[in-house]
């Protein structure tokens, strides 16, 4: 399992600074040649458990919080990625943000406000469904977004992407060194798979609501979504807050692809319970015999037998006292006898 994981890392991840071709590098297909679909099944479900048990030591600790971010083109699968990979956590721990077109509120804020409002506190887990990260790709794709965020002119020029770049790089380290940590996912699929998942929802009546003809529309700019992607991670990669592009054509090995990538970064925060001082045992054990005795409440019996014990040795100590008492009387008539 431990070799499985790291080579699944090696796959969906790649070192800062290295120039990423997504037909080249990646295979939207790929899943893996160590494990069947059977297999993962069953796999996934311990990786659910295993990251249920994470999480509540991530509660537990209070220290550490998560954000995963989730970006991907339209039935790319974000949506039954939450739904299964989330399905063992307990949902109080976790709060989902899906980020649409900007309110005017929201413009009338800079780009990160709506994000920086929602992060995740201590203890918990937060998913950004989109994030920030469309202000550099489909503001890019469409520049007519751009008009609508109120920036001074001379702030609209050629420089405004690798300028948001570096803001971005700069919110995540924050964001790290305040200890959320921040992991990212570009699920990719290919052209053709969008394809037969937007005609299952046409198809399909009970998945007609999901089908939007704006979703239609983008599928023009999917060579100029390519190129955004690329540059983004291209500048976005960091050693704080890494991406992991996952091959999305077979849902079964997404899931399990980002299971796997949260479990290990769970796993390095050397995630613990923590630890519980004497002076709490001391109260711990005072507050269970409170509750023991509670309303005439049955005692425990190793409770009983110790009360027993202690009984047994007062009594003792008592009828040792009442010799010692009669041994010094009759030494004092003794001792007038003499006299």
């Amino acid at each position: 399992m431990a070799n499985r994981i790291e080579g699944l890392l090696d796959v969906l991840g790649f070192p800062p600074g290295k120039k990423i071709d997504l037909k080249k590098d990646y295979d939207t297909d790929f899943t893996g040649k160590w494990i069947k679909k059977e297999e993962a099944e069953e796999t996934l479900a311990e990786g659910i458990q295993m990251l249920a048990e994470m999480q509540d030591k991530l509660w537990a600790q209070d220290q550490y919080a998560l954000l995963i971010i989730l970006q991907a083109l339209d039935a790319a699968g974000k949506d039954s990625t939450i739904k299964h990979v989330m399905s063992g956590v307990n949902p109080q721990g976790v709060d989902v943000h899906s980020f649409k077109i900007p309110s005017g509120e929201e413009l009338d804020h800079d780009y990160l406000w709506r994000s920086f409002k929602v992060l995740p506190s201590r203890g918990r887990i937060g998913i950004f469904n989109r994030s920030y990260y469309e202000e550099v790709l489909i503001v890019r794709v469409h520049p007519k977004f751009l008009t609508g965020q109120k920036l001074p002119p001379s702030l609209k020029n050629k420089n405004i992407w690798n300028r948001r770049f570096e803001e971005i790089n700069n919110f995540e380290k924050y964001l790290v060194n305040n200890g959320i940590i921040v992991v990212k996912f570009f699920l990719y699929m290919s052209k053709e798979t969008q394809k037969e998942r937007f005609l299952e929802r046409m198809l399909e009546p009970e998945n007609n609501w999901k089908f939007s003809a704006a979703d239609m529309k983008e599928r023009v700019f999917w060579d100029d979504y390519t190129v955004a992607y690329e540059d983004m991670f291209n500048h976005t990669n960091t050693e704080w807050a890494p991406w992991y592009i996952v091959p999305a054509d077979h849902k079964w090995f997404t899931r399990l692809a980002v299971v796997t990538v949260l479990y290990n970064t769970m796993k390095n925060l050397n995630l613990a319970y923590p630890t519980v001082s004497e002076q709490q045992k001391q109260d711990l054990f005072v507050a269970k015999e409170e509750l023991e005795h509670e309303d005439g409440g049955p005692k425990d019996k190793a409770v009983v037998k110790s009360e027993a014990k202690a009984a047994a040795d007062l009594k003792a100590l008592a009828a040792s006292s009442e010799v010692t008492k009669e041994e010094a009387k009759k030494n004092r008539k003794k001792g007038k006898k003499n006299k």
